[in-house]
């Protein structure tokens, strides 16, 4: 099969589109012709050399795919070959094929192309497990989403307001802005014109950015507040007042998903199908997906990723 490979660490003309060995299904895994992979930031940190895979698992970019079923291995449940599915990876997905775990794997949700699921499970397990299942967001509380037009902070927009939230969002233009309030955002602030901790209490932070929002998200918590750290765009090291989170008897809450156990992840994406997949089937809530480029030109995905130009997901297709 042809995989995208990173030739060695650098800048996005590391990438090259070329044949490697094909995967094969180990007991539990289900193989995948990929119909479409996602474009995520921690794909960028890999191919600069920050971010290795798990132990065991392929070194190929890729966390999350959409496709077609080949082939599936022995103990595998509820997954035949010809099913139309979505998968959560540790990586592999720049490719033709992947093998994953099936705890892993979704059914492409109704009203969803295949091609627009290989943008969902990534997101969709990331605000899941930190929004409702770490922060237990609720109905009426309000959620801050960092990075509003990204790939989590569209669909995080979404399925807050879904579950009775209120939304209020960054972004860092007036265009991406509006586009939160269409997404449903009850207020959008334009972070490079306005402070939002001085604007905002929430109950709830998803946050992307990290140490350079530390001393700005313990401000905008509300009492019993909840600060959750999924990425680090803006530094991995800051100063905590923890005295201000005694304070307003707060916590933080940090957390990724590529090197969780895979019966984690399976809990998870349990969750998933069990409590989000029903409004995308009902199209109560939808991925917004920015463009779909051929898996061939990965480097440009990535250029567009690291430009922050993009509204929602990007995709490569094979």
């Amino acid at each position: 099969m042809r995989a995208i490979v990173v030739s060695e660490p650098g800048g996005p003309e590391v990438l090259e589109w070329r044949e490697v060995p094909d995967p094969r299904p180990g007991r539990g895994d289900v193989l995948i012709d990929v119909a479409a992979a996602g474009v995520n930031r921690a794909d960028l940190m890999q191919r600069r050399g920050l971010y290795p895979p798990p132990p065991g698992v392929s070194d190929l970019l890729g966390l999350e795919c959409s496709g077609v079923v080949a082939e599936v291995g022995e103990d595998v449940e509820g997954f035949s070959p010809g099913d139309e599915v979505c998968a959560l990876l540790a990586g592999g997905g720049y490719a033709e094929r992947v093998a994953v775990p099936w705890e892993q794997v979704l059914p492409v949700p109704a009203g969803v192309s295949t091609v627009e699921a290989g943008g969902l499970p990534e997101v969709a397990c990331t605000v899941w497990s930190n929004v409702f299942m770490a922060a237990r967001l609720r109905r009426g509380e309000t959620l801050l989403v960092h990075g509003g037009t990204s790939g989590i902070g569209t669909f995080a927009i979404q399925l807050a307001k879904a579950f009775g939230s209120r939304v209020v969002a960054t972004a860092g233009s007036p265009a991406k802005v509006r586009r939160c309030l269409e997404l449903g955002a009850d207020e959008a602030i334009d972070y490079r014109e306005e402070d939002f901790s001085e604007r905002v209490s929430a109950d709830v932070i998803l946050d992307i950015v990290g140490a350079k929002y530390l001393r700005k998200n313990v401000t905008a918590l509300a009492a019993g507040g909840r600060l959750v750290v999924i990425g680090l765009q803006g530094g991995a090291k800051g100063e905590l007042d923890i005295g201000a989170l005694l304070a307003k008897r707060a916590w933080i809450h940090a957390a990724g998903l590529r090197h969780r156990p895979v019966p984690d992840k399976g809990v998870i994406v349990r969750g998933v199908l069990e409590n989000v997949w029903p409004l995308l089937d009902a199209g109560a809530i939808r991925p917004i997906v920015h463009a779909t480029l051929p898996m061939a030109e990965a480097a440009e995905a990535h250029r567009i990723l690291e430009s922050s130009a993009h509204i929602g997901k990007v995709l490569l297709a094979p």
